[in-house]
């Protein structure tokens, strides 16, 4: 073990020069990977938080549960009562009909209230979902609409699947675009450790008569792949926080014509965790596929 862990360390001792010893080199191609993993990690990132923004300006999607006219304070007991064993139900709150009808004078309808005799509104729960799940909130309707004394389930849902079908549809078209710049990196790194292997094939070739093995040889060229990588994938990171620097200003006007506070908002520690991750292992597979490609050559 502590020789696997020795060998290890000096094939990245090994990597870490030969990047060093090029500096631009090594700083172009982190820059290649870097704006290229920017791009769908920022198409990403914008969605996620268009999601929120749309969200915030649309308020949170409600059921609204509409009692019968005849409905006693038994009967809305008893549906409290069910409500409270809602698992999947984050809040709701109570409205009778005089509540409900001061709400429509403050709209504005108080001239076409006030030509009726007797109040016309039944009472109602308004219901907050734990989740903005359409699915969710089909579930939970269907399931109401067979209490005792409810006469309507109105759902507020309309806006939520437009929303989560446009993010679905964005997401998509960013994981396709991710998986083609993906292709494009492991590509570019397989040129890159086929120039190391050239350049080195004296070097390799001595290390052969001395004895060294083809684990031995090929070792710090999969660490310079991975680190490569995961310098682009730094490098990313930082390309994305000057983006949402630029935007949030704008993005904060637009907000505010809507009567929102938002901020934009950048990837959480383990999404960034993710991208770095995510390009050391393009690094890493573009050197593997090199090195067995020209490796056995040299």
């Amino acid at each position: 073990m502590i020789n696997w862990f020795y060998l290890h360390l000096r094939a990245i001792r090994h990597a870490l020069h030969r990047l060093v010893s090029q500096p631009v080199g090594t700083l172009l191609s982190a820059l290649v990977v870097g704006i290229a993993l920017s791009l769908p990690g920022g198409g990403y990132l914008l969605l996620d938080n268009l999601g929120s923004l749309a969200r915030g300006v649309s308020g949170t999607p409600e059921i609204s549960l509409f009692l019968d006219m005849n409905a006693g304070a038994a009967e809305v007991a008893a549906i409290e009562q069910r409500l409270k064993g809602e698992s999947e139900l984050a809040s709701y709150r109570f409205v009778p009909r005089d509540e409900g009808l001061r709400q429509l004078e403050a709209a504005g309808l108080g001239d076409v209230l006030g030509g009726l005799k007797a109040n016309p509104l039944p009472d109602a729960f308004v219901l907050a979902p734990r989740r903005e799940d359409p699915a969710l909130f089909e579930r939970m309707a269907e399931r109401m609409r067979s209490w005792p004394k409810v006469a309507h389930v109105q759902l507020d849902s309309a806006w939520v699947e437009r929303l989560h079908a446009l993010l679905g549809l964005g997401r998509s078209a960013v994981l396709m675009l991710a998986g083609l710049l993906g292709f494009a990196l492991v590509v570019v790194t397989f040129n890159t450790i086929r120039l190391q292997i050239l350049t080195q094939r004296q070097e390799i070739a001595v290390s052969r008569l001395l004895g060294a093995t083809d684990p031995f040889i090929r070792r710090p060229f999969y660490w310079f792949g991975g680190l490569q990588g995961a310098l682009g994938g730094l490098v990313a990171l930082g390309t994305m926080a000057l983006g949402i620097e630029a935007l949030a200003a704008p993005v904060a006007r637009l907000a505010e014509t809507y009567g929102a506070v938002f901020a934009l908002s950048g990837p959480e520690p383990e999404a960034s965790l993710a991208i770095v991750a995510f390009a050391a292992f393009l690094g890493w597979l573009g050197a593997a596929i090199s090195v067995r490609r020209h490796l056995a050559g040299t």
